[in-house]
């Protein structure tokens, strides 16, 4: 690390996150959702994952299987994406679970010549109408023709849902939706049915009939927590109560982002009233000091994020570039010093509020640039 600008990754709060949720929600698969290098935390966190009670992994796609494959010989993973059949040999040598969608895909399989056998997950579509079977004639040839197969395990079924669970119709439609589909098929001889996932697991019921569930905002640190109402919500949950129908909020966990984000000052400098601070973004009103610090766009922070945190104050962003952001700041503040840009006075979820983005996509804003630390 060349520059002192770092995302700290607290592996504690991430096994501390997944012990909370265990204990709270009772499955036989708690499946970690660590695609993007574990939402750009960092692969490193995965075996905080696994003591926390994590016993299944899922990635986007074969390269990121085989990139946790070589520090994680043991735990089963599976791929989220249909692999291309070429390939289907690195999923029988590494023992990768892939996921399977349509008859075509089956029957090209069943043609393949396989040495150890592969483990596969059926996946239905219930209403995102992304991938998926929709059809149940075909979802059911497609079961007996794998359960038929030597060296093809069929060990799961799952689906994802479009929706989040809380007070919206569509989700039950899902649900009946999977229902009609796997209609012809005994889900209770499928050894693991997850269609949960974390924003779903804590605003609803535990489905009967699903045996895991897959985990990811909430191993690092998003909980879901009650929204903060406005005039018009209120009113709208007023009249829902009114009506029997109370707005469902989802259930309150003990969670902590794990994820915090640190550079320093590389340059102060005073600016005179009526000069320009960057790239024209910004024009001096009066004379102030300006802060250059060593992170921009192309690491993921540009002017939505409003503020940093300077020697205990907020100090406001006026200018981005590629490689650097100017911010305002006193006449005390000197080269070396410390910046925080999300961590314990900047939370990851105000930094939400300030960027208008939903934590998934502030998680995978920072990119590789960042170098990532641990402790």
């Amino acid at each position: 690390m060349y520059r002192n600008t770092y995302a700290l990754i607290d592996t504690k709060k991430i096994y501390e996150n997944v012990k909370c949720v265990v204990n709270n929600y009772h499955y036989d698969y708690y499946i970690g959702v660590v695609k993007n290098n574990a939402y750009n935390h960092g692969i490193e966190t995965i075996n905080a994952m696994i003591k926390g009670g994590i016993n299944y992994l899922a990635v986007s796609s074969l390269d990121e299987a085989l990139q946790i494959r070589k520090s994680y010989s043991k735990i089963p993973i599976l791929v989220l994406e249909p692999i291309d059949l070429k390939y289907i040999d690195q999923c029988d040598y590494y023992n990768i679970t892939i996921t399977v969608d349509n008859l075509k895909y089956v029957k090209e399989l069943l043609e393949i010549k396989l040495n150890k056998g592969i483990n596969i997950h059926l996946k239905v579509d219930s209403g995102m109408n992304r991938l998926g079977f929709n059809n149940a004639t075909e979802l059911k040839l497609s079961y007996e023709l794998i359960k038929k197969k030597e060296k093809l395990n069929l060990e799961g079924i799952y689906s994802h849902f479009a929706t989040s669970g809380l007070n919206d119709k569509y989700y039950n439609l899902q649900i009946a939706t999977f229902k009609k589909i796997t209609n012809d098929i005994d889900l209770s001889k499928i050894p693991i049915v997850h269609l949960d996932r974390s924003i779903t697991l804590v605003n609803k019921e535990k489905i009967s009939f699903c045996n895991a569930c897959r985990f990811g905002m909430l191993m690092y640190g998003i909980s879901g927590k009650k929204p903060t109402l406005g005039k018009k919500q209120k009113v709208k949950a007023f009249i829902k109560k009114i009506l029997g129908k109370e707005t469902k909020y989802p259930k309150e966990l003990p969670l902590n982002t794990a994820f915090e984000l640190y550079t320093e000052v590389m340059s102060v400098r005073k600016v005179d009233s009526g000069k320009y601070i960057g790239y024209g973004t910004y024009k001096a009103s009066e004379d102030l000091f300006i802060a250059t610090l060593p992170i921009g766009y192309a690491d993921g922070v540009d002017l939505s994020f409003r503020y940093v945190w300077i020697n205990g104050n907020y100090c406001e962003i006026l200018a981005e570039t590629m490689d650097m952001i100017m911010v305002r700041v006193s006449s005390k503040v000197k080269i070396g010093d410390k910046v925080e840009i999300i961590g314990k006075n900047i939370p990851f979820l105000k930094v939400c509020e300030n960027t208008r983005l939903n934590s998934y996509h502030l998680f995978n804003k920072i990119t590789s640039r960042v170098t990532r630390k641990y402790k």
